[in-house]
């Protein structure tokens, strides 16, 4: 799905299903406070607000190359969001072997960055990983499942979408109440500098850690050259279209489709047509062009690559070696 508008604002649609959102943080909550087993390896996990378009993907890398230049050897565990093969059982991704339809989409951005092992059981997803000499392993979207106990858990926000109106699903964007959410938050990883996140930072009482996305700088030239039509299916595609125009690419036309979308032969005869009537280019986020297999030459389709960038790293950096130090491997 897409976030809907309404959860941006206190209105009647989200007041109407407001009893809804309040069963769902109530149970939420519950799940946040249970007991979960310890993993053989220190437990990095990595949280965000919403449903969905924190971040958490490029946190979850920015950490495994920090955790890499500090000469650990990290691994990402994933459930494999939205894949449609694969079976139960955990196992090592093999970007040689494996497609979206195996692993989802955000699993073959994370395996560029570490190893990255999928599957459901996260105990044994970690089993799998230490097997594999891992050091460390770093949960991308574990913190509500609260299947693992973590070391260290960070939760990324983004500075203008906030808490959007502060309730919880289907009312609101949250997870789960927001109070229980910072409370079970080591660090927080504010991305951008909007007001919404700067009044979460200031209430969580919790180590804040800045941050931005920075666009890949030789694709933005290369597509300042250009008339682009930009396309994205992530929860939040005005944040793809923003950091394009921010960047100053000219960008013609805007499609959103829904998160994760499985892109059809319509979507790409749609897309065509609009690259011809504007005499433009296609642009897209890797995300998305993940999931796009041999349309993506056939289509001319450019990414645009963004980094997650730390304004100031030193206080992240010392969490991190007092992690592994803290919690040796155990045999």
């Amino acid at each position: 799905m897409r976030a809907p508008a309404f959860w941006r604002e206190d209105g009647a649609a989200a007041r109407l299903l407001s009893p809804l959102g309040a069963l769902y943080g109530g149970i939420a909550r519950y799940r946040l406070a249970r007991d979960a087993p310890r993993a053989n390896l220190p437990t990095v996990v990595i949280g965000g607000l919403t449903a969905g378009g924190d971040g958490k993907t490029p946190l979850a890398i920015a950490i495994a190359q920090r955790l890499n230049a500090a000469g650990e050897r990290p691994a990402l565990l994933t459930r494999g969001y939205r894949r449609r093969r694969g079976g139960t059982s955990s196992f090592l991704v093999d970007l040689t072997r494996h497609g979206a339809d195996e692993i989802g989409d955000e699993a073959l951005l994370l395996a560029r960055a570490a190893p990255t092992i999928v599957g459901s059981d996260r105990l044994a997803s970690a089993d799998l990983a230490q097997r594999q000499g891992a050091t460390v392993v770093i949960l991308d979207d574990g913190f509500h499942s609260r299947r693992v106990t973590p070391d260290l858990t960070l939760i990324v926000v983004d500075s203008d979408y906030g808490a959007g109106n502060g309730r919880c699903m289907p009312a609101g964007p949250l997870r789960a109440p927001l109070d229980a959410q910072l409370a079970a938050a080591d660090m927080l990883v504010v991305v951008g500098d909007g007001l919404p996140g700067r009044d979460i930072a200031a209430r969580a009482n919790k180590p804040v850690i800045a941050a931005h996305l920075a666009p890949d700088s030789g694709a933005i030239e290369a597509m300042k050259r250009a008339r682009l039509v930009a396309f994205a299916g992530i929860a939040r595609p005005e944040k793809f279209f923003s950091l394009l125009e921010a960047s100053g690419a000219d960008v013609a036309a805007r499609v959103s489709f829904d998160d994760h979308r499985r892109f059809t032969q319509r979507d790409y005869a749609t897309l065509s047509k609009l690259r011809h009537a504007h005499g433009a280019r296609l642009v897209t986020t890797e995300k998305d062009a993940a999931r796009m297999g041999g349309q993506l030459a056939t289509l001319g389709v450019d990414t645009l690559p963004v980094t997650l960038v730390f304004d100031d790293a030193d206080v992240l950096d010392q969490a991190l070696r007092g992690l592994c130090k803290a919690r040796p491997p155990e045999p």
